[in-house]
């Protein structure tokens, strides 16, 4: 279905369109995988830090900065997002001795066995483009990044 036939509105110009087309799909893409973050009792926000922990596990512990500047929101409170992981038990944070405003943060097993139940979502996000071909997918990334650069 067109954006056109989806929203009956109207646009200035395709500009216009493509930005508002580009809005409501990426909402209506990510919108089913939000949903299964709330029953799981986890906010976009959480789940993108717990994300950045697992894969950077290797070079653990990591500081807060070094998270802040790996999420996808850039506006992120990410020191008040780590306290809630932290209350929640599915990360851990160690004080510096010699400065405590800098904290170190690790996953915590119950945060890896989180994020593996939730494997099952990431998947089922990952057919919601089939629709589009290897070499189409392609040249969306292609697109998108050309879009920010």
């Amino acid at each position: 279905m067109t954006i056109d036939d989806e929203l009956k509105g109207r646009f200035r110009n395709e500009y216009h369109k493509g930005l508002i087309n580009l809005t409501y799909t990426s909402k209506q893409l990510s919108y089913e995988f939000f949903q299964s973050l709330k029953t799981h009792n986890i906010t976009e926000q959480q789940y993108n830090v717990l994300r950045i922990l697992r894969g950077f596990r290797s070079e653990a512990p990591l500081c807060i900065g070094f998270i802040k500047e790996r999420m996808l929101d850039k506006d992120s409170d990410v020191s008040r997002i780590i306290d809630r992981l932290f209350e929640k038990e599915l990360v851990s944070r160690t004080e510096n001795p010699d400065d405590r405003r800098l904290k170190t943060i690790e996953i915590t097993e119950k945060g890896l066995a989180l994020l593996n139940n939730l494997f099952d979502c990431e998947k089922k996000a990952d057919t919601l483009l089939k629709n589009l071909s290897d070499p189409e997918i392609t040249e969306l990334n292609r697109l998108l990044d050309k879009i920010r650069s």
